[in-house]
């Protein structure tokens, strides 16, 4: 059974967002043309990271934190972030004023 297009989709979008910035699983979604499927972002990242060399670590949650627990690749993702320049509030999250990234009005999201 082959992909989706929402998936094939997700994984173009993914891959496009730059070093140094993060996008949010429920914006991934919406790009993806379903703003309700942020669950379904999150499993396409579970899936495809590795086999698809997804930069996974620049998808985090709405509120700009990491989703995954402590001693469970929360480290991981924080290292991989800090080493792409990405700061982190006291509270452990991202100003996302600063580090969200959407593609601009140039790039046609048909392209993603």
């Amino acid at each position: 059974m082959g992909r989706t297009v929402f998936t094939e989709r997700v994984i173009r979008i993914i891959k496009a967002i730059p070093e140094g910035q993060v996008c949010s699983y429920g914006k991934v979604a919406a790009l993806a043309g379903n703003p309700r499927a942020a669950r379904q972002v999150v499993r396409i990242l579970h899936n495809s990271s590795e086999k698809e060399e997804l930069p996974w670590q620049r998808v985090v949650n709405r509120e700009g934190l990491i989703s995954l627990k402590k001693g469970q690749g929360y480290e991981r993702q924080r290292e991989l972030l800090e080493r792409e320049g990405i700061e982190f509030c006291l509270d452990g999250s991202i100003d996302l004023d600063a580090y969200l990234w959407m593609p601009g009005p140039a790039t046609n999201s048909e392209e993603l």
